[in-house]
């Protein structure tokens, strides 16, 4: 009998599906695995970004809804969750008891301060150049600052409290995978984590040349290679 597998990727704060696209790509012509990625509430990209008026309880809600559609369709299912959306992956894996779980740059911490400082320095010395425009990271946050209300980061900010306790319960298999460049995530976010996660079976996975966005970072081929070798082990047989 083929086991039929679902996974459902979560985006993260002020993102949208583009955020993981390569690696369910990647995933999805390597495997038979069906995969749902939804757009959260006020998320998207360009102009579809507007978070005013947004509550984190619709994140969680949408996540939540996105994956009870899934559960009577599938034998096993994964969560793969990108910053906010790994938070909300190990919510959703401690109350549906899923069979994996991937948190990709996941917020238990937020922002590096010394990473900021580095990121802005490169930034204003791009702008005296007058190739600020050239800029990847400046490209990628210049649309998304200007959506990103006061308002809307502390729900950010709720959404990661809301989810963080239950960090202390995630038991399935569990990789986690931080860039250390990251500015946004500080890398010691990913010791954070595997602190609070008892879950006996961690794998942990550092990006050395990747910032947030790791999978559209120059480790991608690692990380890809990574994570596809994580779901397809059995881990029920390796602990025997």
């Amino acid at each position: 009998m083929i086991m039929k597998v679902g996974c459902l990727c979560i985006h993260g704060y002020t993102g949208s599906p583009h955020e993981i696209e390569p690696l369910v790509e990647f995933l999805a012509n390597r495997t038979a695995y069906e995969f749902k990625v939804p757009t959260l509430p006020g998320h998207g990209k360009g102009q579809a970004l507007d978070l005013k008026g947004h509550y984190y309880q619709e994140w969680v809600a949408a996540a939540e809804l996105a994956l009870l559609n899934m559960m009577d369709k599938y034998d096993r299912i994964y969560i793969i969750g990108f910053s906010m959306g790994g938070m909300l992956g190990a919510y959703l894996a401690v109350k549906y008891s899923i069979d994996k779980l991937i948190l990709l740059s996941a917020a238990g911490k937020y922002l590096s301060i010394s990473q900021t400082a580095k990121d802005i320095a490169g930034m204003v010395q791009d702008a005296w150049q007058g190739t600020l425009n050239d800029n990847d990271l400046f490209s990628r946050y210049r649309e998304k600052m200007k959506h990103a209300h006061f308002f809307s980061t502390l729900e950010f900010i709720k959404c990661v409290h809301f989810t963080r306790p239950y960090l202390g319960s995630v038991t399935c298999p569990v990789m986690i995978v931080q860039g250390e460049l990251d500015g946004m995530v500080p890398s010691g976010s990913a010791d954070f984590l595997q602190q609070e996660i008892p879950s006996e079976h961690k794998e942990f996975l550092l990006l050395k040349n990747s910032k947030h966005l790791i999978c559209h970072g120059e480790d991608r081929e690692e990380l890809f290679d990574a994570v596809l070798a994580f779901l397809t082990t059995d881990h029920d047989e390796e602990g025997r």
